[in-house]
């Protein structure tokens, strides 16, 4: 069996359903191609699944506070974990059930269940069906990394693709890989009792490059689980059922290990040869990221969007390559977009949040710049919260005040890297920001108190109250 189409999509994750979104605008035909599970990463294993573990974890951790503040009773509360991971469970499905019923559930035929290849340039065979096209979107996205060796312990060594899936919490746990996903879940289940440690082969923690914010964030969190760094893991054998993980010096058995040690593109049975593409030094295929389009043989119109590209692996990332590369595929020519400003955020306690460009990119560039710093401990909503810990960092052009990047740890960064974010994208410095209301006492007055010291460094500097415009 056989069809042709104007755009096939391989993949119905996230990149893939925005691609489609706009393949569907143009009023192009199509076909939608996933042999796996459906409902996105993002719904069933990654970002939703994950937030609601943390916000138990972030309910039950306030208890804490309670003898402080006057209430009484807080030694009282226990953790079910079999109630906590169908809590987890009813609310991911939901979220799942979302995603399918305004996507490949009301599809018919245009979907296809099953797994594609391409056989040519323009040809692809998905099952028994040969699919021509004439423009192809990847987005087959990423699976979880797990050495080869430890494959053999089954059920035993976890991933974001089977921790939800949890009948109970175990009672003990190493996460390996202190990155977003270990920092976030890792800090989550030890406050919710699991008995924990937190492994990384370096010392960086959620990837910061800036030293300072790094070691607030490692005070911070160190004072809730063990954290051993600098050293790879290895794994074996232990007593009674029990996994031994070693690093450095140290040793601990536990029930489960939760491997986060980043993400695969999908991309191994594509049989990409045989539309002239090749996969560069870091194993993924060169393309433009303004409009997506794959470097392949001549004549070849394929685009790549999302997690399968190992650009940039956050949803709204993957949503803003999906429409380029659905948009370009819809069309004759391609447009060249630009792209937004790079907005990380780990959801852990204190939030980690960078923007812009990292510390490290900007002293490889030899940039000229100052930090504005800011810690919280002094911050007064901050303590009203009981959250006062970590530190904010600016980097801000020494001459005219231009933000070119920031890195943080403090409580709400969610919300103070948005204002951060929104604020470079509109071109915004130092003194511009200034401008702006901060209300009393709030934490946004944290970026206040950073963009002053950064203003101070500032060698073009209004003569007049830096916080009022003329």
């Amino acid at each position: 069996m056989s069809r042709k189409v104007d755009v096939a999509i391989i993949g119905a994750g996230s990149a893939g359903l925005y691609a489609l979104s706009q393949v569907r605008h143009a009023g192009r035909s199509f076909a939608l191609i996933d042999g796996g599970e459906l409902g996105t990463t993002c719904a069933r294993v990654g970002c939703m699944p994950s937030k609601v573990l943390i916000q138990v974890a972030e309910d039950f951790h306030h208890r804490k506070l309670f003898e402080r503040e006057g209430i009484d009773g807080a030694e009282e509360l226990s953790v079910d974990g079999e109630a906590v991971m169908e809590y987890v469970q009813d609310l991911r499905d939901h979220f799942v059930d979302q995603v399918l019923t305004t996507s490949t559930d009301e599809m018919g035929d245009e979907f296809i269940a099953a797994h594609a290849h391409f056989t040519g340039t323009r040809t692809l065979q998905a099952g028994e069906e040969t699919i021509e096209a004439d423009a192809i979107v990847i987005a087959t996205g990423s699976t979880p990394v797990v050495p080869r060796a430890w494959q053999a312990f089954g059920d035993r060594i976890l991933t974001t693709d089977s921790l939800f899936e949890l009948e109970d919490l175990p009672a003990s746990m190493a996460v390996i890989g202190l990155g977003v996903i270990g920092m976030e879940l890792g800090q989550a289940l030890a406050r919710l009792g699991v008995d924990l440690v937190g492994i990384d082969i370096g010392e960086a923690l959620c990837h910061l490059s800036d030293r300072e914010v790094n070691q607030a964030l490692h005070d911070a969190v160190a004072r809730e689980f063990p954290l051993w760094l600098g050293h790879g893991a290895e794994i074996e054998e232990g007593d009674n059922g029990l996994l031994r993980v070693r690093a450095g010096e140290n040793v601990k058995e536990v029930e489960k290990v939760l491997v986060c040690m980043g993400r695969r593109p999908n991309l191994d049975s594509l049989n990409l040869e045989a539309a002239g593409i090749t996969l560069n030094e870091c194993g993924l295929p060169d393309f433009d990221p303004h409009t997506m389009r794959v470097q392949a043989a001549e004549g070849a119109r394929i685009y790549i969007a999302g997690d399968v590209d190992g650009e940039r692996p956050i949803l709204h990332e993957a949503g803003d390559e999906g429409r380029i590369a659905g948009y370009n595929a819809a069309r004759e020519t391609d447009t060249a977009f630009g792209r937004k400003v790079p907005l990380s955020i780990t959801f852990c306690d204190p939030n980690v949040v960078q923007v812009g460009k990292t510390r490290a990119e900007l002293d490889a560039e030899g940039a000229d710049y100052v930090i504005g710093a800011m810690k919280m401990a002094p911050l007064g909503r901050a303590l009203i919260l009981g959250r006062n810990r970590g530190l904010i960092h600016l980097y801000c052009d020494r001459q005219d005040g231009r933000l070119l990047g920031a890195a943080l740890c403090a409580v709400r960064g969610e919300n103070l890297g948005h204002l951060l974010a929104w604020s470079m994208e509109q071109g915004l410095g130092v003194f511009d920001m200034l401008h702006m209301p901060f209300y009393h006492p709030v934490v946004e007055e944290a970026l206040q108190g950073a963009l002053r010291d950064a203003a101070r460094q500032i060698e073009q500097k209004p003569d007049r109250p830096w916080d009022l415009k003329p």
